[in-house]
């Protein structure tokens, strides 16, 4: 069946690129994961928190290494990406990433956790800031959506500081291990504007 629509952006166009590191311009750099930051990786998805809102676990450094190694093939596939989220001197305190990519509607979902030690500091909402000014003005993304548990009133803050909408509620849209959750849709539009410059190397 013929499309009536062409896509929005080349469906190969993540694999012509070089994942970027992006600058948030205050002190925190967004980089792809490398395979020294197993033990972070490993840390991190052993954190309650964590488990609790991204629903896995990570039993080992083998495992955490095979987490970081399959982000490359996901960045040419054009399906996701992830970003350790670093400090001046280079140490991870989170992650920020894109799910769900799709080039053909230039959209995606946004996904981000913190390290319990660097929480409090706004990295989630600095790094999600950085992340949404390279896929609107770099990738050319027309729409970013951000969804969470009703119960996660953290995530909903980030959502908020950084811009996206709330758009609604998806009634029992998530499954945690305590059961189906209901969930809140936030979104940007390229077109909503006012999104800070992300320098990107």
């Amino acid at each position: 069946m013929p499309l009536l629509v062409t896509p929005a952006l080349p469906g190969d166009l993540l694999a012509t690129l070089a994942q970027p590191h992006l600058d948030t311009g205050d002190g925190l750099l967004l980089r792809p994961w490398r395979p020294e930051d197993a033990g972070t990786v490993r840390a991190a998805f052993s954190c309650p928190v964590i488990q609790r809102w991204h629903v896995r676990r990570i039993d080992g450094d083998a495992e955490a290494r095979d987490w970081i190694a399959g982000w490359a093939a996901r960045w040419r596939n054009g399906t996701d990406a992830s970003w350790a989220v670093v400090d001046e001197r280079d140490r991870p305190l989170g992650q920020v990433g894109l799910r769900m990519i799709s080039l053909f509607e230039a959209s995606a979902e946004l996904s981000y956790w913190v390290l319990p030690a660097a929480r409090g500091a706004g990295v989630a909402a600095r790094s999600v800031g950085a992340l949404t000014a390279w896929c609107f003005g770099s990738l050319g993304l027309h729409r970013l959506g951000l969804l969470h548990s009703t119960a996660n009133a953290a995530s909903c803050r980030v959502a908020e500081r950084s811009g996206y909408a709330l758009e609604g509620t998806l009634r029992s849209a998530l499954r945690h291990a305590d059961g189906w959750h209901d969930v809140h849709l936030h979104a940007r539009l390229r077109a909503d504007g006012d999104i800070p410059a992300a320098s990107a190397g």
